[in-house]
């Protein structure tokens, strides 16, 4: 299934029902008052979330959604019937934007939220509202009203306790398969990920996190270069963002360097989520001497204010131990 973050859809709420022009009639009561009732409200347009879904995909071919108009008022004074609401599916951290004010209309961030876009037309008057002291017979009735229309893009940002962070081929995917229940696919070139990966990590015995890869960064992502500006808005719901480079065949200096890139890549895009950046994940140790390794581990733990775990997500060295200390970190996070 692919992948599909933002989509633009229009939809209209029902029209409200016209209210009825009608006066009672019987044998014995050839000119009796009014009776015509009010017309029906429209059906709102209701979108609705849905943990079971993942994608927007749906919506690239169905773009137009209006929901069922109230019936006409009817004699004897009763009212039309109520247009039915439309209920509309979307993934749970779907964020619903109003395009026409471009203001943030919902955060649908829970399962089963729902939210009123457009609200259905009121049903019109029928005539027997307008009887008075002074008018027995009125011949008055209003129109039902319109009922909303408007514009939306829709906006999907996956809700995970931890992102991976890093240029391609560096292992994000390979993690997230290590450590998880999750089976993304992996190749050797560039924007190895062309979608987002979540994976769910039992760290314990009762307890767990979500974990999510996005596509590599290259340099101007926070630009719009590449696939990587696309999906950096998915970090923002994260709570922990780790820094993942790697090792193989690479200076201590060309290491540094890559992670100073990622962070102001980061910085460049949304400043605030570098505060979100509390670990250094050095990926392929098993290519590098051990000395080496050990080398690596003492130069960034003195030179950066973050976390630094040498691991194998190809062979899971390291990464058991590493999402224990993540897990426990959130934990903190969370006092």
């Amino acid at each position: 299934m692919n992948f599909i973050d933002e989509v633009h859809v229009d939809v209209s709420a029902g029209d409200g029902g016209d209210g009825c022009l009608s006066f009672r009639r019987a044998k014995n009561l050839p000119k009796g008052g009014p009776d015509g009732g009010d017309g029906g409200s429209g059906g709102n347009i209701v979108l609705k979330s849905n943990a079971s879904l993942n994608t927007l995909a749906k919506f690239r071919y169905e773009k137009y959604f209006s929901a069922e108009s109230g019936k006409k008022g009817l004699s004897n004074n009763k009212s039309g019937a109520d247009g039915k609401d439309l209920f509309i599916e979307v993934p749970v951290g779907t964020i619903i934007y109003d395009e026409s004010f471009e203001h943030k209309v919902a955060d649908l961030d829970s399962d089963n939220k729902e939210v009123i876009v457009a609200k259905g037309g009121k049903g019109g008057s029928g005539n027997v509202r307008f009887k008075s002291s002074t008018n027995r017979s009125p011949r008055r009735t209003t129109q039902g009203q319109e009922g909303g229309s408007l514009s939306l893009r829709l906006e999907l940002r996956l809700l995970a306790d931890v992102g991976l962070l890093g240029k391609p081929n560096s292992g994000k995917s390979s993690l997230v398969n290590a450590v998880s229940s999750a089976n993304p696919k992996i190749a050797d070139y560039e924007f190895t990920t062309l979608k987002p990966s979540l994976g769910v990590v039992d760290y314990s015995s009762d307890k767990g996190f979500v974990i999510s890869d996005i596509p590599g960064l290259i340099t101007g992502a926070s630009k719009g270069i590449g696939l990587g500006f696309q999906f950096l808005k998915h970090l923002s719901r994260t709570r922990l963002i780790l820094q993942m480079i790697d090792v193989e065949g690479k200076e201590t200096k060309d290491i540094e360097e890559e992670s100073k890139v990622l962070l102001l890549e980061l910085k460049e895009y949304d400043v605030n989520l570098t505060e979100k950046v509390k670990w250094l994940v050095l990926n392929k140790i098993d290519l590098i001497p051990k000395e080496k390794q050990m080398k690596l581990k003492e130069y960034f733990d003195k030179q950066q204010d973050l976390e630094v775990s040498l691991i194998s997500a190809k062979n899971r060295i390291g990464t058991e131990n590493l999402m224990k200390e993540v897990g426990f970190t959130l934990e903190k996070i969370d006092e």
